[in-house]
C-alpha cells in the first residue's frame, strides 16, 4: 500500500485549515490569516508560496457571496420624521453664496509670517452670523452641515450658529453623534418647574414651533436629577438665561447632595443675571463644607452693592482705612487686619496667603474688594471717588489699596470708580493711578458705556501708542467709532513711517480688519503704495506695509459687501 508523503510544517502555525467556507469559524479563520499575512499562516488548500494570497483573496470572495446570500431581509426602519419648518424668511441668494464661501475656507497651513492681501474669511463668519441674526434670516439647508462643523470646531461660534440654525440643527443633530453638542446646548427649553408657568405651555418650546424640543424637555426635573453632568450644566444655564428663579429653585432641590466640586460648577452659573433675588442662596451657600464654594458665593455676593455681605465687608474695611487730616496733606492710611477670624471665613476669606504674599495684605485685598464701593464716601468725609484715589497712600499700601479698589470696581460694575481708576488717558501714567495690568485696565473699561469706552482708548493710543492697547481694543463695541479708528490708523501709520518691525503689529492689524466702520476703507487708499524704508528699518518691512494695509482695504470693502447682501431690498425693488 502506498503511502502519500506530507511536507513537514515548520510551525503549527502553517498547518492548512479547512477549505470549505460554509464551516462554521470559516470566515474569521480567513480573517486571521490575512492579519497574520500568507508568509505565517498557509491558507486552507494552498501550499506555501507565491499563490497563497491568491488563494486567499479567491476563499474570501466565495464566503463574502455565501455570507451575504444568507442574509434574512431585517426589519424596515421607522423613516425619520420630516424635518420642522423653519418659519423665518429665506437668505438672499447673495448672501447664501457668501456664507458658502465663508465656510468653504479653511486656515492658512503657511508657518510663515506673511499672509499677502487675500482676507481671512473665516474670521469674518462670526460678523456675518451676527448680521444675518439680527435680520431675522433662516439657514439655507445645504449648508446646514458645513454650519453645525464649524461650530463644532470653534466654541465661540456655537450661540451665534445654533441661532442662525434654527430648529433644523436639532433635527440634524439627531442622527449626527458629531453635532450632539447642538442638542446639549438646546437644553433648557420647554422648562416647567413645581409652582412655576411654563412660557411654551400653549406651543411647545419659545422658537421651536413645537417640533425641536430636547428628547426629555417634558422631564425637565427628571433632566435634572438624572442626567450627564454636561446636559444638567446646560440645562440650567439656558434656564438661567431665561428665568433666573426657576434656575435657582431647580438648583435648591439637589444641593445639599451634590459633590463640591459640582456644587462649585453649578454656583458658577448664577452670575447671569446675577440679582438681589439670589442673595438668600448665596448667604447659605457661604456657610458650605467647601472652601472654594464659600469664596465664589462671596464673590457673587460681593457683585451685589445692597447685600448685607457687602455691608459687612464694608465695615471690617472701613476700620482699616482712614485720613490722617494731621498730616500736611489728607492722606490714605491703612492698617490691615492681624487676623483672620472665624466670622471672616464664613464670609470667604481665605486665611492662607499664595506663596510671595503677606498674609495682612492678602486679607486687607479681600475685604476692600469685597466692600461695597458707595461706602467709602460716607467713610472718608464725602469725598468722590476721583477724589479718594487721588489721596496719598502712606506707608508703600498705595498698590494694594489700588488693585484691591479696582478689583471691586469691575465686580461691581461702577462706572464712577472705574472712570476714577483709569485717570486721563493722556496721563503720563499709562492706565491711571489705580490700573495694576493692562488686564486690568480692560476689565475696568468694561464698566463704561461704549461710546467713552472708544474715546477713552482713542486718548490713550493717542499718547502711549499701540504696543500696549492690544487688550484695550479687545473691549471696544464693534465696529469700532470713528474717533477709535481714526486713532488705530494713525498710530499704524506712524510706525510704518518709522520703519518699526512689521510683525510687532500683526495682532493690531487682524483687530482693525474685524473692527474697522467699512465706511473707513476709502480713506486708506493713501497708505497702499510701499513706503520708502528709512535705514534703520526692518529689511522688508515696507512691502509688508503695504501687503497688510492692502488686505485691510480688501478686508473692509469685502465686510461691506457682505452687510450690503444682508440687508433686505426696499418695497417693490427686487
Amino acid at each position: 500500500m502506498s503511502r502519500t508523503s506530507v511536507p513537514a510544517a515548520s510551525s503549527a502555525a502553517s498547518v492548512p485549515h479547512s477549505a470549505d467556507p460554509s464551516l462554521p469559524g470559516a470566515w474569521e479563520d480567513l480573517v486571521t490569516t490575512a492579519l497574520l499575512g500568507t508568509d505565517r499562516r498557509t491558507p486552507a488548500g494552498a501550499a506555501p508560496g507565491a499563490d497563497a494570497p491568491k488563494t486567499l483573496l479567491d476563499a474570501a470572495a466565495v464566503a463574502t457571496v455565501r455570507r451575504r446570500a444568507g442574509l434574512r431581509p431585517a426589519r424596515a426602519a421607522e423613516r425619520p420624521r420630516p424635518a420642522p419648518r423653519d418659519p423665518r424668511p429665506a437668505l438672499p441668494p447673495a448672501a447664501a453664496r457668501r456664507l458658502a464661501m465663508l465656510l468653504a475656507d479653511r486656515p492658512g497651513t503657511s508657518g510663515g509670517g506673511r499672509r499677502g492681501t487675500a482676507p481671512d474669511l473665516m474670521e469674518l463668519l462670526p460678523q456675518w452670523l451676527a448680521a444675518a441674526n439680527a435680520h431675522g434670516f433662516a439657514a439655507p439647508a445645504p449648508v446646514l452641515p458645513a454650519l453645525l462643523d464649524a461650530a463644532r470646531g470653534r466654541t465661540d461660534l456655537r450661540p451665534a450658529a445654533l441661532r442662525f440654525a434654527g430648529p433644523r440643527a436639532l433635527w440634524l443633530a439627531r442622527l449626527n453623534p458629531d453635532w450632539r453638542f447642538a442638542l446639549r446646548s438646546a437644553q433648557g427649553r420647554g422648562i416647567s418647574l413645581p409652582g412655576t408657568v411654563n412660557p411654551g405651555d400653549s406651543g411647545g418650546p419659545e422658537g421651536s414651533g413645537g417640533s425641536d424640543a430636547p428628547e426629555n424637555a417634558e422631564s425637565p426635573l427628571r433632566l435634572w436629577q438624572e442626567g450627564l453632568f454636561a446636559e444638567r450644566v446646560a440645562l440650567l444655564a439656558a434656564l438661567r438665561s431665561r428665568r433666573p428663579a426657576a434656575a435657582r429653585e431647580l438648583l435648591a432641590t439637589t444641593w445639599a447632595t451634590e459633590r463640591a466640586e459640582d456644587r462649585l460648577m453649578f454656583l458658577d452659573s448664577l452670575r447671569t443675571r446675577l440679582s438681589p433675588d439670589d442673595e438668600p442662596f448665596l448667604e447659605l451657600a457661604l456657610a458650605d463644607r467647601s472652601r472654594t464654594v464659600r469664596a465664589t458665593a462671596a464673590e457673587l455676593l460681593s457683585a451685589l452693592p445692597g447685600s448685607a455681605f457687602a455691608e459687612r465687608m464694608a465695615v471690617r474695611a472701613g476700620v482699616c482705612v482712614a485720613v490722617d487730616h494731621t498730616r500736611d496733606t489728607p492722606t490714605l492710611t491703612v492698617e490691615a487686619p492681624h487676623e483672620c477670624d472665624a466670622d471672616m471665613e464664613r464670609d470667604g476669606v481665605t486665611a492662607k496667603a499664595p506663596a510671595g504674599r503677606g498674609e495682612r495684605s492678602w486679607w486687607l485685598g479681600q475685604l476692600v474688594e469685597a466692600a461695597s464701593l458707595g461706602t467709602w464716601s460716607r467713610r472718608l468725609g464725602g469725598r468722590s471717588p476721583r477724589q479718594i484715589v487721588a489721596l496719598p497712600v502712606a506707608d508703600d499700601w498705595r498698590s494694594e489699596l489700588h488693585a484691591a479698589w479696582c478689583r471691586a470696581a469691575v465686580r461691581q460694575r461702577d462706572a464712577e470708580w472705574s472712570r476714577a481708576l483709569l485717570g486721563e488717558p493722556a496721563a503720563v501714567e499709562a492706565g491711571g493711578p489705580g490700573a495694576v495690568s493692562l488686564a486690568e485696565r480692560a476689565k475696568l473699561l468694561g464698566a463704561l458705556d461704549a461710546t467713552e469706552r472708544a474715546e477713552w482708548v482713542a486718548g490713550f493710543i493717542g499718547t502711549h501708542g499701540l504696543p500696549d492697547a492690544f487688550q484695550l481694543l479687545g473691549v471696544c463695541a464693534v465696529p469700532w467709532a470713528p474717533p477709535l479708528g481714526r486713532a488705530v490708523v494713525d498710530a499704524l501709520d506712524i510706525a510704518r513711517d518709522a520703519g518699526s518691525y512689521p510683525w510687532s503689529f500683526s495682532g493690531v492689524m487682524g483687530l482693525a480688519e474685524r473692527c474697522l466702520d467699512p465706511s473707513e476703507a476709502g480713506h486708506l487708499d493713501a497708505l497702499l503704495a510701499v513706503p520708502d524704508e528709512p535705514e534703520d528699518a526692518s529689511p522688508g518691512s515696507g512691502g509688508y506695509w503695504s501687503e497688510a494695509f492692502q488686505r485691510l482695504v480688501t478686508t473692509l470693502r469685502l465686510r461691506a459687501a457682505m452687510l450690503a447682501e444682508l440687508t433686505p431690498a426696499p418695497p417693490g425693488r427686487s
